[in-house]
């Protein structure tokens, strides 16, 4: 890994010059006199660490502002150039990557990379390989990227670094076998909150302060911005909406208990009900795949639903209804000003999401959801590696 000012706990001008690259994150007219009043250090310091990090390049000097009066300050911003971060985003059967500039702007996204992911050493090296080549592969020289993010889905620590869906050994966390073979910091989280992270920062100024995104996908999960931060809970585990005890069902969740909320709105759910519809004898362009095969994928069922294949859609319908209940529990412990629905079922659109909201207005209280907007992600599939990518540069900066 690199030595600079970036992995230097020790040294106080890169403590300041980590907290100049912070502030040009969330403030867009940065000044020298910004800089020093924010922070609290004389101009003569923060002049002299901005020529250092422009020196180095990290910050551009953008020009002058026009003011009421006097001489024009001249601003200052990140230069996208000063490095690159990526972002990788493991499910079941493959794995996504993302490449962000030092901006956060996202540059390169490659999805659906085929790969199963086992619990040993050896397998994970393997993906580590096949990511590098991947990012060397769209014209980003390894030797660049400052950071990479990692997300899992299940439960993740993301202080400790250890992942209870995968496991590698008691004495290596899971973060740090991938720092090991990746060769820069690296963060590693929940999909759900990386999805949560990669929405709210995608949404600038027209972020809610007070928001949660739903990850519906072959699982249920849930992620939490309160007050303007990630929410982790004491142990890191927070967010599994998806084992809300909420359904009289009787069916088993993969947890192991009976009437979680997943069981009735996830993509595991919906592959459950259309393959008890096909069985009855419910007639559907699945069948002939159905009849074939003895079984559906998911993806078959979605690519039904954009379809417009009745019975998919009835389906889809089905699973946001019961995802509205759940969502309106949420709405009137927490009270958030956007629920952001994202994850691989989003594909049902309006199908999804009226059911959602009509849930929400019969089953919350009416105050509480008035203050509430639900809508779809506009980011898709690229939201949790998006997400690690910025949550790679908000851990290395220490945001």
């Amino acid at each position: 890994m690199t030595n600079s000012f970036l992995n230097d706990s020790s040294s106080k001008n890169a403590f300041i010059k980590r907290a100049i690259l912070r502030l040009c994150i969330s403030h867009e007219d940065s000044s020298i006199s910004y800089f020093s009043k924010t922070l609290g250090i004389s101009v003569p310091t923060i002049t002299k660490l901005i020529g250092e990090l422009i020196d180095e390049g990290f910050l551009l000097d953008e020009g002058k502002i026009g003011t009421s009066g006097g001489r024009r300050p001249s601003i200052y911003g990140l230069d996208p150039n000063a490095g690159f971060f990526v972002g990788i985003d493991i499910a079941r059967h493959h794995f996504h990557i993302a490449v962000t500039d030092f901006k956060g702007n996202l540059l390169h996204y490659i999805e659906d990379i085929e790969f199963v992911l086992e619990s040993n050493a050896s397998s994970f090296r393997e993906m580590c390989r096949m990511v590098k080549d991947h990012v060397i592969a769209v014209g980003i020289p390894w030797i660049k990227v400052l950071a990479a993010g990692v997300s899992l889905s299940g439960r993740v620590n993301p202080e400790q670094g250890y992942s209870l869906t995968y496991f590698v050994s008691d004495d290596l966390p899971l973060k740090d076998l991938f720092q090991r073979e990746l060769n820069v910091p690296v963060s590693i989280e929940n999909d759900s909150r990386a999805l949560t992270y990669g929405e709210y920062m995608y949404l600038g100024k027209q972020a809610d302060k007070d928001m949660i995104a739903i990850n519906l996908s072959w699982g249920l999960g849930m992620g939490m911005i309160l007050n303007g931060q990630l929410y982790y809970g004491k142990s890191g585990f927070s967010g599994e909406i998806g084992h809300f005890p909420l359904l009289d069902n009787n069916v088993m969740c993969r947890c192991g208990k009976i009437g979680c909320l997943e069981t009735g709105a996830s993509g595991f759910a919906l592959h459950r009900m259309i393959v008890e519809k096909l069985k009855s004898g419910r007639r559907s362009s699945l069948s002939r795949i159905y009849k074939e095969h003895g079984d559906i994928e998911l993806s078959e069922i979605l690519q039904a639903v954009r379809d417009g294949d009745v019975l998919a859609i009835e389906c889809i319908g089905e699973i946001g209804d019961t995802l509205g209940r759940g969502i309106s529990g949420i709405i009137n412990v927490f009270n958030p000003g956007l629920v952001i629905i994202g994850g691989r079922l989003i594909v049902g659109k309006d199908h999804l999401v009226l059911p959602i909201r009509t849930a929400v207005n019969k089953l919350s209280m009416e105050r509480v959801a008035s203050d509430t907007k639900i809508r779809l992600s506009t980011l898709g599939r690229k939201a949790i590696v998006l997400g690690n990518c910025l949550l790679a540069r908000k851990k290395l900066l220490g945001i």
